[in-house]
């Protein structure tokens, strides 16, 4: 990565519908801004739940309905080197936060912060929409689309 560089890993549990959601919103804007070569975004989960599986069929086609593309991501766990290697770790909840936080060395914590603080909203935390219905990965998009000019404007 070039001098001046910024990398981003977005969390959730099972890294199979908001953190993908969050990493290709979020690529779709820094593409957007021709930002490619100077910021980089990952997505992981604090479980081991769905390793190696693509997005959530119904988060894949919500983004795919707006125009952005989750094809490329395969679930992964969070790793110790992660810690190392992102400037900024953004959790989707208080609980994933919660996880994050027990896991990170001490000089790497500050690195850890919820999504929705980047956003003009009410709310804290991107609710889960697993075991919801399709308006939840709507709300889910709707809050990362928001969270993630208010990353990028804080980038840049």
């Amino acid at each position: 990565m070039k001098e001046n560089s910024k990398s981003i890993l977005f969390v959730c549990m099972g890294n199979i519908c908001r953190s993908p959601t969050a990493e290709g919103v979020f690529r779709h804007h820094v593409d957007e801004r021709g930002l490619g070569d100077r910021i980089v975004a990952d997505s992981a989960g604090t479980h081991a739940y769905h390793v190696g599986e693509p997005p959530d069929r119904r988060a894949f086609a919500a983004a795919e309905r707006r125009g952005i593309s989750l094809a490329k991501i395969r679930a992964r766990r969070v790793s110790d080197r992660d810690f190392e290697e992102f400037d900024y770790i953004i959790a989707m909840d208080e609980d994933n936060q919660r996880h994050l936080l027990e896991q990170a060395p001490e000089e790497h914590r500050s690195k850890v912060q919820l999504f929705l603080s980047f956003a003009a909203v009410d709310e804290i935390e991107v609710p889960d929409p697993y075991y919801g219905g399709a308006a939840g990965f709507e709300r889910v998009l709707d809050l990362v689309e928001e969270a993630s000019r208010g990353l990028l404007e804080t980038l840049t």
